[in-house]
């Protein structure tokens, strides 16, 4: 599926972060995935995907532990992590719309004209913004593992797994 310039653009990061930690729900109990595995993986730059595991990190959804043995595994089980959580791990929590009052420039207002309301435009667009934050709180890591289940032959979720060198 190609870009589309017209829409919003979250950071890759938010995609890394979210693939990432879909693949560390899934690790057994104690174990822990290496940012150079994740990132061999996904055929990411490490140096990146590190700056976004470490937000991750930072917001307490990943633990890390350093060693031989080192690497990321969730803070939590995989049915309390939204992608919500994941992406304002990564982007912040902030709206996606900053509206800047642009209207009140209208060189056709009257001197000391009082709007009654906040903006029609930055309403339309907080309320979007809302109904997407919804979404993404409605669905977990866990959630995202099911359906990667449900669509991803067996045999290739296998070979990810033997792929993916545990515990270094």
């Amino acid at each position: 599926m190609g870009r589309r310039p017209d829409l919003m653009q979250l950071k890759s990061q938010v995609e890394w972060a979210l693939h990432c930690c879909t693949v560390l729900a899934a690790l057994p109990r104690g174990q822990y995935l290496s940012t150079k595995a994740l990132a061999e993986f996904h055929g990411v730059p490490k140096e990146y995907l590190s700056k976004a595991l470490q937000s991750v990190s930072n917001a307490g959804l990943v633990t890390s532990t350093l060693g031989p043995s080192g690497g990321y595994r969730l803070a939590r089980s995989a049915e309390k992590i939204t992608v919500l959580d994941v992406v304002q791990a990564v982007e912040g929590d902030g709206l996606t719309f900053v509206c800047n009052e642009i209207r009140q420039n209208n060189p056709c207002r009257p001197d000391g004209y009082c709007d009654k309301r906040s903006c029609p435009i930055a309403r339309v667009m907080w309320q979007a913004d809302k109904a997407w934050r919804d979404v993404l709180r409605g669905v977990t890591l866990a959630n995202l593992g099911e359906t990667i289940e449900a669509e991803v032959p067996g045999d290739l979720l296998q070979a990810s797994f033997a792929w993916l060198p545990r515990g270094k």
